[in-house]
């Protein structure tokens, strides 16, 4: 089994600030305040969260299966 990153770099698309954060292991995280502009970031059409968007790793569900996405049924 492969070993599942928590630890994502989310940079802001309006600001270029960037935040090391730890990512949920089983949810989705719609929204994202960034600390340098308080701009709110919201996933990108197709994306199932911020990290997966804007975040250097995909979120934990995306990492174990990818071809599923995250937050599906």
């Amino acid at each position: 089994m492969k070993e599942v990153i928590l630890i994502s770099d989310l940079t802001c698309p309006e600001c270029g600030y960037t935040k090391t954060e730890s990512m949920p292991e089983d949810a989705c995280q719609w929204l994202y305040e960034c600390e340098g502009c308080h701009t709110l970031l919201k996933p990108l059409a197709g994306d199932c969260c911020v990290f997966c968007s804007y975040g250097t790793v995909p979120c934990p569900p995306v990492q174990i299966a990818p071809d599923k996405g995250c937050c599906t049924s």
